[in-house]
């Protein structure tokens, strides 16, 4: 038995890619019993407001905590919220993916085998049941489990495609699923290609590649399938080129977005049809569901704090992100931010439209 209590830093420990076992699953009475309430708001409080006009957000103070001084532990991954409204956050330790509730309350956690690497997830709905598809760097492949971290399969690495000479070269940092079944898998840790798989797992091709011009990738870091349009389309945040580009379903580029942007490191879609990007210095970045620039939240006027791994909690403040990683919006437009932070940072964002006052705070 594995102690269960949580990592204070980062340990990685990859395995290998060939490992394929049912994920511990941790009891939630031991998890629960560490979770400390979210601290009220008091009505004399003022809110922390960012953002402008119908784009206004409230921070969440005391978000998603461990009481005694514990620590979450190294997050590096995405988040996702599924059906019933509970976010899923990916972690370097142990605990490999947390379940929260919208009030920030630990919920369940499992992915003993998945320690140090699990840094992408892709949550779709097949025959009535939530799945999830997971990248991971350290043991260089795709694995489909359920929702509650039972495995079905794993993709090893695209020996077919010719680009890699061993599966050490490979190192996926994101995973998105077509409406057909089709697999997308970004090495964006790796040589900076897309591979695209059929619903059965038989490799397609892969398109991208390093570079910088027109469909070139610099770390494709994240994936999301984007329905927006007649029709879908593949959205790669292009880290290291500081933009997002789009491709059909057979990886042909459509088109690029390459303003406002620093380091975009993963995308969620937003209930007006919108995007809100995360980015890893310091901050996120709302597009309107034309992709121009809405507005940018939390920004860190710090730049020595941006993009960090090791910033200290005493660091840290209310109103300003760190090191933007992962990003996912519930159907509320609620926004949910994972800091790239040894220790573990979770934040939340209300949405609560045009305010009636004057804002408080922002950035």
């Amino acid at each position: 038995m594995v102690d269960p209590g949580w990592s204070s830093g980062y340990n990685p420990r990859p395995m290998a890619s060939t490992r394929l076992a049912l994920l511990f699953l941790f009891p939630w009475s031991c998890l629960i019993a560490q979770t400390t309430p979210v601290p009220a708001v008091t009505p004399a409080a003022a809110a922390l407001r960012l953002g402008m006009n119908q784009h206004t957000y409230e921070w969440v103070p005391g978000f998603a905590r461990l009481e005694d001084g514990k620590e979450f532990g190294n997050m590096h991954g995405c988040l996702v919220v599924d059906r019933a409204g509970n976010v899923l956050c990916n972690t370097d330790t142990e605990h490999a993916v947390i379940v929260f509730s919208p009030e920030g309350k630990v919920l369940r956690s499992w992915g003993k085998d998945f320690r140090g690497g699990l840094h992408g997830m892709c949550l779709r709905e097949e025959d009535g049941k939530e799945v999830l598809y997971l990248a991971h760097t350290g043991r260089h492949e795709i694995v489909k489990t359920s929702i509650d971290g039972e495995v079905q399969w794993a993709l090893g690495w695209p020996q077919a495609s010719g680009i890699y000479e061993n599966e050490g070269q490979y190192a996926p940092t994101a995973v998105a699923v077509g409406p057909d079944g089709r697999i997308f898998a970004a090495d964006g840790y790796g040589k900076s290609w897309v591979h695209l798989y059929d619903k059965d797992r038989n490799y397609v091709k892969s398109f991208g590649g390093p570079g910088n011009t027109a469909g070139k990738m610099q770390t494709p870091h994240g994936l999301l399938l984007d329905p927006r349009g007649k029709e879908p389309l593949l959205l790669v945040c292009d880290r290291e080129n500081h933009r997002l580009q789009w491709f059909t379903m057979d990886g042909e580029h459509v088109r690029t977005m390459d303003k406002d942007l620093r380091r975009p490191c993963n995308a969620s879609l937003r209930p007006d049809g919108g995007l809100a990007i995360a980015d890893l210095a310091g901050r996120i970045t709302l597009l309107d569901k034309d992709d121009k620039l809405i507005c940018h939240l939390g920004d860190n006027p710090d730049e020595k704090l941006r993009a960090r791994n090791d910033v200290k909690r005493e660091q840290w403040k209310d109103g300003e992100f760190l090191s933007p990683h992962g990003i996912t919006v519930d159907t509320k437009g609620a926004i949910y931010v994972m800091d790239w932070n040894r220790l573990g940072r979770l934040s939340k964002l209300v949405h609560v439209g045009a305010p009636t006052e004057p804002q408080k705070t922002g950035k």
